[in-house]
């Protein structure tokens, strides 16, 4: 039997309860893109400047990162469901404290705690979805999962910047914070009778085995590779929208927002329109399409449209990132069975090691090459990814399959 809780049997249906995992990704992702359309507003607050403040979205995503080893073990040996109501506590109580920040240094911890919490959701609900729905529905059912963090990025980017404009950046954290602190009731609720609470029956010895079980997989380099390269170029841009928009004479908070929130509508069309193009373009046309519209779009912003322009270029960047990363994550899930919410973990771990060296490094470019060289050496670089997955990534079962 796979790692999850009381996992069914797989067949062609997606079970309902993929929409009380969905309700738990769209919560924790409420949060991930609170600060990035308010950062001008925190960096005069705090008398910083906005690279420095975008070490926030780094530090977020380096916690993020650095917990997943911890949280997969622990949710392979614990129980994933009761982990991920946890930590969505942990999330709004991280977000209400800084709200109440009074200096850097403590916003920055507040920060670093909802990396924790956020941490403990995200991934461990796609290794939920994935021991409740076979291979052949997977990259579907991982869709409607996404939708949920997609429409959380969404709505808390969009309100985020709407908030800001009324309340400041500390009202973006109180309110979120409440938001997400009453999330883990109803995701608690939702997986009542659903049999998700029972522990896996694993051990550390189990677990050991795992991890030599998912790197002896070829594909693991590939994608924890892949991955992180994808976090550093697309995510990386994000904590630096609103400085864009500033240098073009927008300084409208929301209107920062509204252009980050379109990434996540971009998900969102990737989300409902998945079941029709995976047929037709196959996972390798998903990564190499997926990844060709992502470059095209960070060359679109690189040359500083009017902000509907670059609203609707990370709409597009938006869809071609979950098409190539939608894939990875169905790879991601494939590369162990016993070990599933661990596998899946390490793809968080280096997805969000890429966020967090993203910044940086698009920091250091924008400083020493300028915005325009920056930006396209980035898009150059998710084409070849996108290449390079669709022609090493092969389709392989896992070494400890035979323990389903």
């Amino acid at each position: 039997m796979p790692s999850g809780q009381g996992a069914a049997p797989h067949d062609q249906r997606i079970p309902s309860v993929i929409y009380v995992i969905a309700l738990a990704t769209f919560s924790a992702a409420l949060s991930a893109r609170a600060l990035d359309p308010v950062l001008p507003h925190v960096a005069e607050d705090f008398g910083i400047t906005i690279a420095t403040a975008a070490g926030f979205s780094a530090a977020f995503a380096f916690t993020f990162a650095i917990i997943q080893p911890v949280l997969g073990a622990a949710a392979d040996l614990f129980g994933k469901a009761r982990l991920m109501v946890i930590c969505l506590l942990l999330l709004g109580l991280a977000n209400i404290l800084g709200a109440f920040a009074t200096s850097f240094p403590m916003l920055f911890a507040s920060r670093i705690l909802a990396g924790i919490g956020s941490g403990g959701v995200f991934p461990v609900a796609l290794s939920l979805t994935s021991d409740l729905v076979g291979p052949e529905k997977r990259q579907v059912a991982i869709g409607r999962t996404l939708a949920g963090a997609m429409t959380g990025n969404l709505l808390g980017a969009s309100l985020s910047g709407l908030i800001g404009d009324l309340l400041g950046w500390r009202g973006v954290l109180a309110v979120l914070g409440v938001l997400v602190i009453l999330a883990p009731i109803a995701v608690a609720l939702g997986f009542r009778g659903a049999a998700l609470t029972r522990p896996p029956k694993t051990s550390l010895a189990m677990l050991r085995q795992g991890y030599r079980t998912i790197f002896s997989n070829p594909n693991a380099r590939i994608v924890y590779a892949a991955v992180f390269i994808e976090g550093c170029c697309v995510l990386g841009l994000f904590p630096f929208v609103a400085a864009f928009l500033f240098e073009l004479g927008e300084t409208r908070l929301s209107i920062a927002g509204i252009v980050i929130a379109f990434f996540a509508v971009g998900g969102l069309f990737y989300t409902m329109s998945v079941s029709r193009f995976l047929p037709w373009l196959g996972v390798k046309g998903m990564m190499i399409a997926g990844a060709a519209l992502v470059g095209l779009q960070l060359a679109v912003v690189a040359f500083g449209p009017g902000w509907q322009i670059q609203a609707l270029s990370l709409l597009f960047m938006g869809w071609g990132f979950y098409m190539i990363h939608g894939s990875l994550q169905v790879v991601a899930s494939e590369l162990s069975v016993q070990a599933r919410a661990t596998a899946l973990s390490l793809h968080a771990f280096f997805f969000f090691m890429g966020q967090t060296v993203g910044p940086i490094a698009y920091g250091f470019g924008i400083e020493k090459l300028g915005k325009v060289p920056t930006l396209l050496v980035f898009a150059v670089v998710m084409v070849a990814v996108g290449l390079a997955c669709a022609r090493l990534l092969r389709q392989t079962r896992p070494a400890d399959a035979s323990a389903t």
